[in-house]
């Protein structure tokens, strides 16, 4: 499978058309293999809720193909520790996100793409791994919160 810049628009066009404005689109053969490999496409309106992974073999590495995301490290009570901004126009392609780091992306550009790759099986976030001041994908206030950590960013 190549991934070209076909294979990208389809999926951006996914992730604009449905309801939670991502879309992934999977290399790995199922949520049982040993390595997840995905693309992920986020729109701008997209909330991913702050999260870690506690499993010790659950580091996470995003690659940006095309796009601009910006990546959030939180402390334990929600402060943000560190942000940057992935832009290969820019030159940052990529960040490594250590296990029980409590993190989040946000979309800063329609037609955002990244790389991710895992340690499997695939899991689905625990309750105990979701940020419990912020809200939850889904919750009314969900959308406040994520214009609050893009103007983190000065958008």
């Amino acid at each position: 499978m190549i991934i070209d810049t076909d294979m990208l628009d389809s999926l951006s066009l996914s992730a604009a058309a449905s309801a939670r404005r991502r879309k992934n689109l999977n290399f790995h053969a199922g949520e049982l293999a040993p390595c997840n490999r995905l693309l992920n496409a986020i729109e701008p309106d997209s909330y991913v809720q702050p999260h870690c992974h506690l499993d010790p073999a659950k580091d996470e590495t995003m690659i940006l193909l095309r796009g601009r995301l910006g990546v959030l490290y939180f402390s334990e009570s929600g402060e943000i520790l560190m942000k940057a901004v992935l832009d290969p126009a820019c030159g940052a392609y990529g960040v490594d996100i250590p296990h029980g780091t409590m993190h989040a992306v946000v979309s800063l550009q329609p037609g955002t793409v990244f790389f991710e790759a895992k340690a499997g099986p695939y899991v689905p976030v625990a309750d105990a791994e979701r940020a419990p001041w912020a809200p939850r994908e889904g919750a009314p206030d969900a959308f406040v919160y994520l214009e609050s950590l893009k103007q983190a960013f000065e958008i």
